[in-house]
């Protein structure tokens, strides 16, 4: 891997996942208690031996950046490894990112400067273990110009998703932006649809000039999926690479996290007996940044006042005094008090719920306090009324606005 850049877009100003994102990025969102949402694709560039990364950020980046510095400083910059944010510059424009491929294409000469073979685009926004490092002796050995990962999805699902068509020598011949039906199937499996991934991996010769000539269309939306990529089929040597699973489960597993529910659900894939999503295999380790905390504690044991968790996440520095906490994850420093029940809930850092309190199937924000004998999750009217409930009913608790994205308090150096 050593003669490929990675290029990771972190820039989406997250609308869909609003308002988790209205004070910070959507790859700093907390995800499985400890980690953020972008230390999985980190993760998956480390454990492939991918050690050149720019990430790209734009919107309220703050605490991202502040992440990536204290988190993935690990690398060998001695010997040319790096983990370097890259904020919008206009050096090549007078815009700000237009799109996933205007993003790339305002990096130009970052790029070109590190002298690449390779250049692997990829999203900070996903859920999933792949090992890039397989992808790229497919794109070599198959002489491909460039390479699109693609995973198999149920032929119902495609709305959600960019179809790929394929060829039985893995050529791809077309794109279907998200349709409602397709009578198209996957070479890979006759009866599943193949859906892109959004990770795309160039020959560094091809991907510049293909930048240039984009960027100098008016029409065009300057994105990947829907502008690069259905306009090289025709002219150029692109390949389909049939995700390969890293998770090693059953069922192939690779989550966009885009919506609040998909952030919910994902987040609930981990706190089972078998987690869906395993966080615990060795062999693929997930990394963060991690403050220091003392170790979760959980005190009382009386009738009817016992400080228990069940199938659930509880990280670093949490104390669950006294109250009950079931299928949930919560976040570092969180504080659970007597008689309070959280069932099927993700607690932010910080984040105190109150005694005799009733929590279900709710987020709660970063440094929120819930007041003694709150009940959320119970009446969606009721919570509509206080909170942003989204359409399945996940209730969302945010702390109160601020000018700042850390509101300055004793613990100064808290992330978010």
């Amino acid at each position: 891997m050593k003669d490929v850049l990675g290029v990771l877009l972190a820039g989406g100003a997250g609308e869909r996942l609003y308002p988790l994102t209205r004070d910070r990025a959507k790859p700093a969102v907390t995800f499985g208690g400890v980690y953020r949402i972008i230390d999985i694709t980190l993760s998956n560039c480390i454990n492939s031996d991918l050690r050149r990364v720019y990430i790209l950020t734009q919107y309220k980046a703050l605490s991202l950046n502040r992440h990536i510095r204290l988190g993935w400083n690990i690398v060998g910059r001695d010997v040319g490894e790096f983990i370097e944010i890259l904020p919008p510059m206009k050096r090549v424009s007078e815009n700000w990112y237009l799109g996933t491929a205007d993003a790339v294409y305002q990096n130009i000469y970052s790029i070109g400067s590190e002298q690449p073979q390779f250049v692997l685009i990829l999203s900070g926004d996903h859920i999933y273990k792949m090992n890039y490092g397989l992808m790229l002796r497919q794109h070599v050995d198959s002489g491909a110009d460039v390479t699109l990962a693609t995973i198999l999805v149920d032929p119902t699902e495609t709305r959600h998703f960019g179809v790929v068509d394929i060829d039985r020598q893995g050529h791809v011949v077309g794109f279907v932006e998200k349709p409602l039906e397709t009578d198209l199937r996957s070479p890979y499996n006759p009866h599943m649809v193949s859906a892109s991934m959004g990770v795309y991996l160039f020959n560094t010769d091809v991907l510049i000039p293909v930048l240039l000539k984009d960027a100098e269309e008016p029409n065009s939306s300057h994105d990947f999926g829907k502008d690069i990529l259905p306009k090289m089929v025709d002219d150029y040597k692109v390949f389909s690479f049939n995700f390969i699973d890293e998770n090693r489960k059953e069922a192939q597993y690779w989550r966009d996290v885009g919506t609040l529910d998909a952030y919910y659900e994902a987040n609930m894939d981990l706190v089972a007996v078998s987690p869906v999503f395993n966080l615990y295999d060795k062999n693929w380790p997930i990394r963060t940044y991690q403050r220091q905390y003392p170790p979760a504690k959980f005190v009382f044991a009386e009738p009817g006042r016992m400080g228990v968790s069940f199938d659930s996440i509880v990280s670093s520095g949490s104390i669950v005094s006294g109250g009950v906490v079931r299928n949930s994850v919560l976040s570092p420093d969180v504080r659970v008090n007597s008689y309070a029940e959280v069932d099927s809930s993700i607690l932010f850092s910080h984040v105190d719920i109150g005694r005799h309190c009733r929590v279900r199937r709710a987020i709660i924000d970063r440094d929120v306090h819930i007041p003694e004998g709150t009940v959320i999750g119970y009446d969606t009217e009721t919570d509509r009324q206080r909170y942003f409930v989204t359409d399945t009913g996940i209730t969302v608790v945010t702390r109160d606005y601020s000018l700042f994205e850390n509101p300055v308090t004793a613990d100064y150096y808290t992330s978010e």
